[in-house]
């Protein structure tokens, strides 16, 4: 009996991972059976179990897929000496999340119904939770990159813009669910403006922390 290469079997895992996005982002989570998924990507049910025990765990790995491409583009700019600003290192990645124009690489309502799922099932949870992990501790990196340089305030503790950052993304895709509309070039510009303000003390368009502004707390 020939001996099934890794390269072939990486393909078939490509294979129903790619279909079952399809199926997901087309019917939704709930409304979309295993047989869907076996019709879609026009295997036996023997050959996509051998990779995937039921449908929580295709939305696992994909939402994992998704992480660490989000993950990967903010660990790239974190290990920079110069990081881009926050509206160009955001816009890069909601960028990579949505793919072209034909068709978005996750979808914005497929995200939502992981978010939705994470609050019932401990195995998507863990998941998404490391995701998260690795890329709040991305994002804490790049941000003491720009305290250290004097491009953001060093008075509030990197791990919260970190979350105010990443909850930007994530009501922009939240947005682009519920009502179809949004462009990444509009968050990059909000961002811009937003990070652009000062402070009472601070100089116009420029970082600062302003005379009643509260001392470094401890770390």
């Amino acid at each position: 009996m020939a001996r099934v290469s890794q390269e072939h079997l990486d393909a078939r895992r490509r294979q129903i991972l790619d279909g079952a996005r399809r199926c997901f982002a087309r019917n939704g989570f709930h409304a979309t059976s295993m047989q869907d998924v076996l019709r879609e990507v026009g295997l036996s049910a023997g050959a996509v179990y051998r990779y995937f025990r039921g449908k929580d765990e295709l939305i696992a790995a994909i939402a994992l897929e998704v992480f660490e491409e989000v993950a990967g583009a903010f660990d790239a700019a974190s290990r920079s000496d110069d990081p881009p600003t926050p509206d160009r290192v955001l816009g890069e990645v909601m960028r990579i999340v949505q793919g072209d124009e034909e068709e978005e690489n996750v979808p914005p309502p497929l995200l939502v119904q992981v978010w939705a799922e994470t609050l019932r099932n401990e195995m998507l949870a863990e998941a998404l939770e490391k995701g998260y992990a690795r890329v709040r501790r991305a994002w804490v990196r790049i941000v003491e990159t720009y305290q250290r340089r004097g491009l953001m305030r060093d008075d509030v503790p990197a791990d919260h813009v970190a979350r105010t950052l990443i909850g930007a993304a994530q009501g922009y895709l939240l947005q682009r669910a519920l009502f179809g509309t949004g462009d990444v070039t509009q968050l990059e510009n909000g961002l811009r403006a937003l990070t652009s303000m000062a402070l009472s003390g601070d100089t116009p368009g420029r970082p600062g922390r302003g005379d009643d502004a509260p001392g470094t707390p401890p770390t």
